[in-house]
This record gives structure tokens, C-alpha cells and sequence, in this order.
């Protein structure tokens, strides 16, 4: 009967954006809502420094993903090109490179040679693509996709400490939005645990001690600025 496990990986790489960009979103708009909030700024001050924040990194969190992701996918389409052209000029020397890596991973020579020959038969180049560069189809960067999930994401985690301080009374702003920001930090990141087959209780752990310390330190520097100006 065939085994029955499940894998994530397919999942890589819009899981990382997603998380990333709700994580991003949680944290800057939270910590810019508690800086300003500690600055003795009035509601609407704080509000709009949340909306603004929200909007800007939204649309950086894309800009950035669909830049990184994009280069990325340059760089490894160029070294699919470089590869197959020394498929082209130099297919003996391709075979076995492809015959010397599987022989490394634990096949005697003989076989190896022949793991080699049936697959560079089929598609050569998909064959070193994966057992010679180490790119999947899985795996494979995806920039508009990567993009749309940071931008979504990061609005989705901005809106719940914007959300938090729209509700909460004048005075407690920092106390609620503080609190509410560290519980969607932990749940997302035990989220993200979750999904990627993972224990979640490590990233729920992580995420909610950075979110901390960027609030306290984003408070800090209100008070000081604060009491500056």
C-alpha cells in the first residue's frame, strides 16, 4: 500500500510571503500605532499614522516580494539556459555528471550510469534541473503570486492593531493594542507552524517576543521624542 504521509513543500513558497507580510503587518503598524500613542498624540494622529503605515507597507511588502521573487526567477532561468547549453555542447560530460551525482548519493556505479542514461533519455534537462541545481517544480519562485500573498497578508495583520486602537478608549490605546497585537502574533505564528507541518508552539513563541520588543522599543522612542518636541 503506498505511504500515506503528507509533505508542505509545495506550500514554501506562498507561506513564507504570507507569513512574512501579516507578521510585517502586525508588527510595524503596532508599533508605529504605540510609538505615536506614546508620544501624547491625540486619536486622530494615531489613526492616521495606522491608515497611512497600513497602506505603505502594503504596497512596499509587494514592491518587495515581487522584486526579490523576480530575481529569483531570473537567476535561475538563467542557469537553466547556461545548463542547457552544455547539454548541447557537451552531452557526454553532462551524463556523467548526473551519473557521478546519484553514484555520491548511495548507487553503485553501475546503476547510477543507468538511473542516468533512462532519465537524460526522457528530459535531460529536467533531470539536472532537479538532481544537479536542486530546483523542483514545487519549489519554483512565482513573483505575482509571492506579491499578492505579502500585500494581502499584510493588510489582513494591519488591520487587527488599527481595528484594536480605532476601539480602544483614549488612554488604554497602548495597553490594548500592545495586548491584541501579542495574541494574533502568537496565533499567527502557531498558524504558520501549523501549516508549513510543523510544532507550533516554537513560532508562536518567537514571533510574540519580537513583536514585544519592536513595541517597546517604538514606545520608548515616543516618550523621548515626545518630550523632545
Amino acid at each position: 500500500m503506498p505511504s500515506q504521509e503528507k509533505h508542505f513543500v509545495h506550500r514554501a513558497g506562498w507561506l513564507r510571503a504570507a507569513v512574512l507580510g501579516a507578521n510585517d503587518g502586525l508588527v510595524s503598524t503596532a508599533s508605529l500605532i504605540v510609538g505615536v500613542a506614546a508620544a501624547a498624540s491625540g486619536r486622530a494622529e494615531i489613526l492616521t499614522a495606522a491608515f497611512a503605515g497600513w497602506a505603505a507597507g502594503a504596497m512596499a511588502m509587494a514592491a518587495g516580494e515581487f522584486v526579490s521573487v523576480s530575481s529569483q526567477a531570473d537567476s535561475e532561468a538563467a542557469d537553466l539556459e547556461r545548463e542547457a547549453q552544455a547539454l548541447k555542447e557537451q552531452p557526454k560530460a553532462e551524463f556523467e555528471e548526473l551519473a557521478k551525482i546519484y553514484e555520491t548519493r548511495g548507487l553503485d556505479a553501475e546503476l547510477a550510469r543507468k538511473v542516468a542514461q533512462q532519465l537524460m533519455a526522457k528530459d535531460p534537462l529536467t533531470a539536472h534541473a532537479r538532481d544537479e541545481l536542486g530546483f523542483t517544480e514545487e519549489a519554483s519562485p512565482h513573483p505575482l503570486q509571492a506579491a499578492f500573498a505579502s500585500a494581502l497578508s499584510f493588510s489582513l495583520g494591519a488591520f487587527l492593531p488599527t481595528a484594536a486602537a480605532f476601539a480602544a478608549p483614549g488612554e488604554w490605546t497602548i495597553a490594548v493594542v500592545s495586548s491584541a497585537t501579542l495574541i494574533f502574533l502568537m496565533a499567527l505564528g502557531a498558524l504558520g507552524g501549523w501549516l508549513g507541518g510543523a510544532s507550533p508552539w516554537r513560532p508562536a513563541i518567537r514571533v510574540g517576543f519580537w513583536g514585544a520588543a519592536a513595541m517597546g522599543v517604538t514606545a520608548g522612542i515616543g516618550v523621548v521624542v515626545g518630550r523632545a518636541v
